[in-house]
């Protein structure tokens, strides 16, 4: 069943997010499978608590423990601390129930 990484960012320096963070995050999501569907800055918030203007990303997983993979990787681990300082992200993941 595939899985989904879903990202509000709220990226104060989007020159470094965008130099360090970005590509690296990038090419480990794909070299371990995943798949961006979605990767926007500018979301309007219309209810909830994220701001307008904040940076949506949506990846697809093969399932969770593909997911679980990537996100408890100590590579990723060492790229997500390219993001201290300049951007505060809430990160969740779900997983597609079965057909009934």
């Amino acid at each position: 069943m595939p899985a989904y990484l879903i990202v509000t960012a709220h990226v104060d320096d989007r020159d470094a997010f965008m130099r360090g963070y970005a590509p690296a995050a990038g090419a480990l999501v794909e070299r371990m499978g995943g798949k961006y569907l979605l990767r926007a800055p500018g979301a309007i918030a219309l209810e909830g608590r994220t701001d307008d203007g904040a940076s949506i990303v949506v990846s697809e997983w093969e399932d969770m423990a593909a997911l679980r993979a990537f996100w408890d990787s100590e590579e990723y681990a060492r790229i997500r601390a390219l993001r201290e300082g300049i951007a505060r992200c809430e990160v969740m993941a779900v997983e597609t129930p079965p057909a009934s």
